[in-house]
C-alpha cells in the first residue's frame, strides 16, 4: 500500500515537470511551432512526465444533399445520417515525456478514445536531440546551439497549419472545432532537423512517406504506379522574429515530395477522427471518422506547398495559409492537382488574454478523377475562455458547402451549418 501510495505520489508530481524543449499542452503551448532551443531544466537523472488531453463536445448540426439515390441491397448508401442535438463521445489523449540525458528526450502520444479507433492507439513517438552529449564534442556542441534532431515515428513538420489543428482529445491550441478541410497531417517513420537563430528557421526531413511500415512488395501498375516504396522529403524556410514588445510575425513556406508510395496519406493521415461529428455521412461508425474534410486521394505521387503568415499585434492574431498540390492514386496515369486558401483572425482579450473571438474561411478547389473539379467552402466563427491555463470551453458556429460533385456522390449539393461546444483539459 504504501508503495503504491509513493507511485502515485510521484506520477502527480512528476505530470507538473516542464521539459521546456516538449511543446506544453496547455495554453502555454499556444502560437508554438518549432519546439524553441531554450534550457530550463538541468539534467540529473530520468525524469517522467505523464500528460493528458480530453475534449468533450455537443453539437447541434444540420445537413442536406441532392444526391441521385444509389440503391446496394435495397439501401439508398447516398441517404444522409439523421442527425439531432446532443453530445458526442469524448476524445482522449495520453502523453508521456520522458528526459534521458542533458538535452536528450523521448515522447509517447497515444489515443485513448477517438473516432476512427475505439481501442487505444499508439499515435507515434520519437526521440529527440537538443544536446549531443555522448559525442564529447565542442564541434557538435556549438552546432547544437541551434539544430535540433527529431527522430521516430512521428507527426511529420510539413507547414504551420498542424501546430495550429486539434490532435484528437488535444484541442487546446486551436481557436476552432475543427481543422482545415484539407487536413494537411500524417505521421510518418523517419528524421527531421531543425536549425533555429535569431529568427530564422530551416527543416529539413526523410520519411517513409506511409503512415506505417510496410515491406510487402505491391505490383506496379503500367504507366502510373511502380509499386515501390520510395522516401518522401519535406522542407521548411521561413522567419519567426519578435519585432517589439507587442509584434510578433512568423513567414514560413514548406514543401512535401514523395515519388511514390503504395499508400500516402499527407491529406489522410488523421487517427483521431474529424470534430463535426457524422456529418455528410451515411452511416456511423470509425470508417467515416473524416466528417466535413476532403481527401484529394494523392496516395501515391505528391507534390505539395504551403505558405503561411503568422502575425500577433498585441490581442490581434492574423494566421493564413496558401497550399497546392499535384498527386495520383497507385493506378492514376496523370496527376490531379488541389489547392486551398485558409485565413483566420482573432482577437484576444482581458488581462491573460484568457477569452477571444475570431473568424476563419477555408476555401478548396481540386481536379477530380474522371469527373468535373469540385469546390468546398466554410466559414466559421468562434469564440472562447480559458478559464485556468488547463481548462479551456469554446464554441462555434459553422456553415460548409460543397459544390459541383457528380450526382452520383453523397456529397452532390451538400451543405450543413449549426453549433459545435467544446470543453478541453490539457496538463
Amino acid at each position: 500500500m504504501k508503495k503504491l501510495l509513493f507511485t502515485l505520489i510521484a506520477a502527480l508530481f512528476m505530470s507538473s515537470l516542464v521539459f521546456a524543449q516538449i511543446r506544453p499542452y496547455d495554453k502555454r503551448g499556444v502560437n508554438v511551432f518549432e519546439n524553441p532551443k531554450v534550457d530550463t531544466l538541468k539534467f540529473n537523472g530520468i525524469k517522467l512526465k505523464v500528460g493528458g488531453a480530453f475534449t468533450q463536445s455537443w453539437q447541434s448540426l444540420q445537413e442536406t444533399n441532392t444526391a441521385a439515390p444509389k440503391l446496394v441491397s435495397g439501401v439508398d448508401q447516398n441517404k444522409l445520417v439523421a442527425l439531432s442535438p446532443g453530445f458526442n463521445t469524448a476524445n482522449a489523449n495520453l502523453f508521456l515525456d520522458t528526459q534521458l540525458e542533458d538535452g536528450v528526450y523521448l515522447n509517447l502520444t497515444m489515443y485513448l478514445s477517438s473516432r476512427h479507433h475505439n481501442e487505444t492507439w499508439v499515435k507515434g513517438g520519437f526521440i529527440q536531440f537538443d544536446k549531443l552529449p555522448f559525442l564529447h564534442s565542442a564541434f557538435f556542441d556549438n552546432i547544437m546551439k541551434y539544430a535540433t534532431l527529431k527522430v521516430g515515428h512521428m507527426e511529420i513538420n510539413y507547414g504551420d497549419a498542424h501546430f495550429r489543428r486539434s490532435d484528437n482529445g488535444n484541442s487546446i491550441y486551436n481557436p476552432f472545432i475543427e481543422n482545415y478541410i484539407m487536413d494537411g497531417f500524417a505521421t510518418e517513420i523517419g528524421a527531421e532537423v531543425d536549425v533555429q537563430h535569431n529568427g530564422f528557421i530551416g527543416v529539413f526531413g526523410v520519411t517513409n512517406g506511409e503512415i506505417k511500415g510496410d515491406v510487402a512488395k505491391v505490383a506496379p501498375v503500367a504507366g502510373a504506379g511502380d509499386g515501390k516504396h520510395h522516401p518522401s522529403f519535406l522542407g521548411k524556410i521561413g522567419f519567426d522574429k519578435q519585432l517589439s514588445e507587442t509584434v510578433r510575425l512568423r513567414i514560413t513556406g514548406s514543401g512535401y515530395y514523395t515519388a511514390g508510395a503504395v499508400s500516402n496519406t499527407l491529406y489522410g493521415g488523421d487517427r483521431g477522427g474529424s470534430h463535426y461529428f457524422s456529418v455528410i455521412e451515411n452511416a456511423i461508425s470509425t470508417s467515416t471518422a473524416f466528417s466535413g474534410r476532403f481527401n484529394p486521394g494523392f496516395t501515391n505521387k505528391i507534390s505539395s506547398l504551403m505558405g503561411n503568415v503568422f502575425l500577433k499585434a498585441g490581442g490581434f492574431e492574423w494566421f493564413t495559409t496558401v497550399e497546392s498540390s499535384k498527386g495520383a492514386s497507385l493506378t492514376e496515369k496523370v496527376q490531379r492537382t488541389a489547392s486551398q486558401f485558409a485565413t483566420d483572425a482573432l482577437y484576444r482579450f482581458g488581462s491573460k488574454e484568457n477569452f477571444w473571438f475570431g473568424a476563419r474561411y477555408n476555401t478548396v478547389k481540386s481536379e477530380m478523377l474522371n469527373a468535373a473539379d469540385v469546390k468546398l467552402n466554410r466559414f466559421a466563427i468562434s469564440g472562447g475562455w480559458y478559464v485556468t491555463k488547463n481548462i479551456l470551453t469554446k464554441a462555434e458556429i459553422v456553415n460548409q458547402n460543397y459544390d459541383n460533385f457528380a450526382s452520383s456522390d453523397i456529397r452532390n449539393g451538400a451543405k450543413f451549418h449549426g453549433i459545435v461546444i467544446e470543453a478541453i483539459v490539457g496538463f
